[in-house]
C-alpha cells in the first residue's frame, strides 16, 4: 500500500477532516486593468489558430485535490480541473500548482477547425484523413495516495488510441476510471515532445513527484506549444527524458497571433520596466551612439592604431563571426578614457528586439542596455567585503531583461532577469512595480545583472557568504524603459518593417581581449584567512568563470544564443 506517512492529501467534497483544511490559492490580477489595444490581427483575442487545431487558455479553475507536508518537509500542491471551457472545445489536463503562491496558471483546451484550404496549414506531412482530437481509449492508474481509502488521489494517464498522444493527467477522488469523454487526446503529427522543469511537489518518502512542463525545443522558431497540464510519476524522470505526455505544434507559418508594430509599442509602453542603478555606481550606461560619438575605436588584428567609428557604427565590419578580427576599444587619450567609463544616463535607452515564444502563443520583448564600462568585482567573505582593483572589469556590457506577453490577452506572465551566465524567469506575482502594470528591474553595481528585488546577491557559497557579491538597489539613477527604448529587431514582421541599426550586425568583440595575474590578488586574498577556511574560499574561487581573470569584452546582442534561443536558467 502506498500510505500518507509525510504528507495528507484533502478531498474539497469529503466530510473527513482530520486535518486543518488547507488554504486555497486566491487568483492574481496585475495592479492595474489591462488597456484594449490597438486593432490588429489575431493578437489578444483570446484564441490562437495553430493550423488544424484552434486554442483557447483556460484560467478558471475548479480544485479537486490538495495536498501537504504533516511535517514541514514540503510546500504542498494543489490539483485543478479547467471550467468554463467555451461549446465545441475540450479539455487536455488538468492544472498543478504549489500552494504557496497565489493561483496564477492556465490550461489549454482545443477544437479541430473547420472550413480550412489546404494552404491553410498544409505545408507538412499531414494525417489529414484522421480527426485532429480523439478520446482515449481508456486510462492507466499512475499512482494514489492510498488505495484502500475514498477520499485520496488517483492520478491518470490517458491511453491514447494509435497515432495519437495524451496532452496531460487527470486526478479523480476515487478509483473509478474517468470517463473517456473526460479529455482528448491529438494526433501526433500536430504534438512535439516536451521535458519536465520545475518540480511542483515531492510525496516525502513515497517515489511519487509532479513537474510543471514545457516544450524540448525553445526558440523564436520552434514551434513548441506548452499545454500548461503537469506530469507525474513514480520513478526518476531526467530533465532530457521524453515523456509520456506531449505539447501541441503551432503549424501556422503566419504566426497571426503575434502583435504587429503599433501593437508593439503600446505593450511597451503599458509594461516597459524601470531600471534603476545602485547608488554607488560610476558606470552607468550610455546610448551607443554616445559611446561612438565620444571616442570609441574599432581596431583590426594587426594594426597598432585604431579607427574612429560612425556614431551610427556604419563603418563596422558586419556579419561573419566572431573571429577575433576586429575588436572595439575606450578612446586613447586617458581623461577620455575616464570619461566614458563613467557612461552617460542621460543618452542611455533600451534596444528592443521582439520575438516569438513557445510557438507563437507567447511574445518576448527582449530589452538591452548597453554600458560603456563593467566594474571591478566585488568579494565577500564572511563578514569581509574586498573591492578588487580589475578582477572582473571589462570594456562594454550588453545586459538584458525579457517580458513575456501573453499572446491570448496581452497580459503580462514573466520576466526574465539575466545575471551574468544565466538568470531567472519570475512571475508577473512576484515583480515589484512602480507605475501601474510597469515593473522594476535592479540593476547590480558595477556587473549589471538584473534583479527582481533590492538586495546583495552571491555567486558562490550563499552557506559560507563567500562569493562575487552584485548589490542592487534603487536610486536617482534610473532609465524608464517606457519611453526610452528604440525597436532594433521584430523578424516576424517581415522585412522593411522595422530597420536594423548597423552596429547590431557588428558580430565581433565589443572590448578587447586582456589577460592579468588576477589569480594572484585572489591568492593574496586567501592568504590573509584565518587557516580553518582557507580551503572553502579556496575551492570556491575555482568555481568562478573564468572570465574574472581577465578583461575580455562580450559580443552584441545578435551573437548572444537567446537571441534566436530560449533564455538561460
Amino acid at each position: 500500500m502506498l500510505g500518507c506517512e509525510c504528507f495528507c492529501w484533502h478531498d474539497k467534497h469529503s466530510d473527513y477532516d482530520e486535518f486543518t483544511p488547507l488554504p486555497q490559492p486566491q487568483p492574481f490580477s496585475l495592479p492595474s486593468p489591462i488597456p484594449d489595444w490597438p486593432p490588429g490581427q489575431g493578437f489578444a483575442t483570446g484564441k490562437i489558430n495553430l493550423g488544424e487545431l484552434e486554442v483557447v487558455k483556460i484560467t478558471k479553475f475548479e480544485s479537486v485535490w490538495s495536498c501537504d507536508s504533516l511535517h514541514g518537509k514540503a510546500k504542498g500542491a494543489t490539483f485543478y480541473k479547467p471550467v468554463g471551457i467555451p461549446d465545441g472545445f475540450f479539455c487536455l489536463g488538468y492544472y498543478c500548482q504549489p500552494n504557496d503562491q497565489p493561483l496564477r496558471g492556465y490550461v489549454l483546451v482545443a477544437r479541430e477547425r473547420e472550413g480550412l484550404t489546404p494552404e491553410v496549414y498544409r505545408n507538412y506531412d499531414s494525417d489529414s484523413d484522421f480527426p485532429a482530437l480523439k478520446k482515449p481509449v481508456n486510462y492507466s492508474l499512475i499512482w494514489s495516495s492510498d488505495l484502500d481509502r475514498n477520499g485520496c488521489g488517483f492520478f491518470w494517464l490517458p491511453n491514447a488510441p494509435m497515432g495519437y498522444k495524451a496532452m496531460g493527467i487527470l486526478v479523480t477522488g476515487t478509483p473509478e476510471e474517468p470517463d473517456d469523454d473526460e479529455v482528448r487526446c491529438v494526433r501526433e503529427d500536430l504534438t512535439e515532445t516536451c521535458e519536465i522543469k520545475d518540480t511542483i511537489h515531492v510525496a516525502g518518502a513515497d517515489p511519487f513527484q509532479v513537474w510543471n512542463t514545457r516544450p524540448c525545443k525553445r526558440g523564436m522558431c520552434c514551434k513548441g506549444v506548452s499545454v500548461g497540464t503537469f506530469f507525474c510519476s513514480t520513478y526518476f524522470v531526467s530533465e532530457n527524458e521524453e515523456l509520456e505526455i506531449v505539447c501541441l505544434k503551432n503549424l501556422d507559418p503566419t504566426l497571426h497571433a503575434m502583435p504587429d508594430l503599433n501593437q508593439i509599442h503600446a505593450l511597451i509602453n503599458h509594461y516597459g520596466a524601470t531600471v534603476f542603478f545602485h547608488p554607488d555606481e560610476d558606470c552607468l550606461p550610455s546610448s551607443v551612439q554616445w559611446f561612438f560619438k565620444n571616442g570609441a575605436l574599432l581596431y583590426e588584428d594587426g594594426e597598432l592604431k585604431g579607427k574612429s567609428i560612425d556614431y551610427q557604427g556604419s563603418n563596422l565590419p558586419s556579419g561573419g563571426t566572431n573571429d577575433g578580427a576586429f575588436w572595439i576599444d575606450l578612446p586613447g587619450d586617458n581623461n577620455g578614457r575616464e570619461n566614458v567609463k563613467k557612461g552617460n544616463l542621460e543618452s542611455a535607452e533600451l534596444y528592443v528586439h521582439v520575438k516569438p515564444a513557445v510557438g507563437g502563443t507567447f511574445t518576448d520583448i527582449v530589452m538591452w542596455i548597453f554600458c560603456p564600462f563593467n566594474g571591478p568585482a566585488n568579494l565577500k567573505i564572511g563578514l569581509m567585503n574586498i573591492q578588487m582593483n580589475k578582477l572582473g572589469q571589462h570594456v562594454s556590457d550588453w545586459e538584458h531583461f525579457t517580458l513575456r506577453i501573453s499572446n491570448f490577452t496581452g497580459e503580462l506572465w514573466q520576466v526574465y532577469f539575466s545575471q551574468h551566465s544565466g538568470g531567472e524567469w519570475v512571475d508577473a506575482f512576484d515583480l515589484e512595480y512602480i507605475e501601474g502594470n510597469k515593473p522594476i528591474v535592479y540593476s547590480s553595481r558595477h556587473g549589471h545583472a538584473s534583479f527582481p528585488h533590492p538586495g546583495t546577491y552571491l555567486q558562490g557559497s550563499v552557506k559560507l557568504g563567500i562569493g562575487i557579491r552584485s548589490d542592487a538597489a534603487r536610486s536617482k539613477y534610473f532609465v524608464d524603459s517606457s519611453t526610452r527604448y528604440k525597436i532594433i529587431a521584430a523578424e516576424y514582421l517581415g522585412d522593411g518593417v522595422v530597420t536594423e541599426p548597423c552596429w547590431l550586425n557588428y558580430m565581433r568583440e565589443w572590448g578587447p581581449t586582456i589577460v592579468y595575474d588576477s589569480r594572484s590578488e585572489l591568492d593574496r586574498i586567501i592568504n590573509m584567512l584565518p587557516f580553518f577556511v582557507r580551503f572553502s574560499v579556496e575551492n570556491i574561487f575555482d568555481l568562478f568563470p573564468t572570465e574574472l581573470y581577465g578583461e575580455e569584452g562580450p559580443t552584441g546582442p545578435k551573437e548572444k544564443d537567446n537571441w534566436e534561443g530560449d533564455e538561460r536558467c
